[in-house]
């Protein structure tokens, strides 16, 4: 048994690795091989190329690394057409593994596509695209299974992964110790995102915003997991030219355990916002896009939301904000919101919880 999988970033990786342990139970024996990460590589993956390879986004991004990707998109072509799958599994990544799919669908391997690209939200004519290239579509969101079955293609809601691993309660003093964290005090979790990019734009305004909070709240502290060695060194430079005395507890990894520790958290667009929503924290999220990325991204998208939690409630449960409303006075405010009001941290709470159980 031959599994093919692509992923095309960190929070592929995780999804592909909860893949290949239900896999194994019942293929033990199968070679899954494709693009990973640790998470996949752990369960015993073989990657043809390190993850980072297709950890890009946004048009301008995507230029820049434009030969790079393609001369992968070649090789696993020749590859799986030589050595074919029983099923190929592309894992986010659309315009990657879309793609890829058709051509490997041609020659009678069968598709699926893990994760649905936003088409609800912009660039609906990818849809025929879709109809080509997989023979299946599998949907972590609810909203998004209703939308295949208007348009009457394959699809299954198989729920998120994450909502089954994180428990419907979570103990912050426990995840503070084991981080080796004081168990007192407020603490907020700073994620400016898991690419080069999004660290490279939000690390500055979430540090300098994180000393405005300090300079009102003395008595906070911080915490920031990387998600990777180089994130991590870029992430200590810009602390050292933005906030070299912040309290801050700078982690390489451990995400989840840096938010579960924390009573807020302040976080890119992205999958971190679906796991601080299942850890029931509340939070601000924000983004910011190259200039013409961003001109374009105005044009095309049509959804008046972008955080998880609010596309799923179809309501702005959280403060969210986009490209120049990401400015230090107003990613504080928002933040001292939860600060002052915690019986609205319940209400937000309690939705959070309803909509956990939903994607179980």
């Amino acid at each position: 048994m031959r599994i093919a999988i692509v992923a095309g970033e960190t929070s592929g990786d995780l999804l592909g690795a909860g893949l290949i342990q239900a896999l194994r139970i019942r293929f033990p024996d199968a070679l899954i091989e494709g693009i990973g990460g640790p998470q996949m590589n752990s369960k015993g993956f073989n990657s043809h190329y390190p993850l980072e390879t297709l950890s890009v986004m946004g048009l301008v991004e995507v230029i820049k690394h434009y030969r790079q990707i393609k001369h992968c998109h070649h090789h696993l072509h020749r590859y799986f057409s030589q050595q074919r799958p029983q099923v190929f599994i592309g894992i986010d990544a659309p315009d990657f593994n879309l793609s890829l799919e058709y051509l490997l669908k041609q020659q009678g391997i069968p598709t699926v596509h893990y994760v649905s690209p936003s088409v609800w939200a912009w660039r609906q004519y990818r849809l025929r695209k879709i109809a080509r290239a997989c023979d299946l579509m599998l949907t972590l969101f609810p909203f998004e299974a209703v939308y295949y079955q208007q348009h009457q293609l394959p699809v299954k809601f198989v729920g998120h992964p994450f909502a089954d691993e994180i428990p419907l309660q979570t103990d912050p003093i426990a995840a503070r110790q084991s981080l080796n964290l004081s168990p007192n005090g407020t603490w907020i979790a700073l994620l400016p995102g898991s690419r080069y990019f999004e660290v490279n734009l939000l690390g500055p305004v979430f540090l300098q915003t994180a000393q405005w909070l300090l300079a009102r709240y003395p008595t906070l502290q911080f915490i920031a997991p990387m998600a990777n060695e180089t994130l991590f060194k870029l992430f200590s430079q810009q602390m050292a030219a933005f906030a070299p005395n912040l309290p801050l507890t700078l982690l390489q990894g451990q995400a989840r355990p840096a938010m579960a520790a924390a009573d807020m958290v302040l976080t890119a667009s992205g999958t971190a916002t679906l796991e601080a929503m299942l850890l029931k924290r509340p939070m601000v999220v924000a983004y910011r896009l190259a200039p013409l990325t961003y001109w374009l991204a105005k044009r095309l998208v049509h959804t008046p939301y972008f955080a998880l939690p609010n596309l799923l409630a179809q309501e702005k449960l959280v403060p969210e904000l986009l490209q120049d409303q990401v400015t230090v006075e107003q990613l504080g405010q928002a933040m001292v919101h939860w600060l002052e009001h915690p019986q609205q941290v319940t209400q937000v709470q309690a939705r959070f919880t309803h909509y956990h159980q939903q994607l179980r």
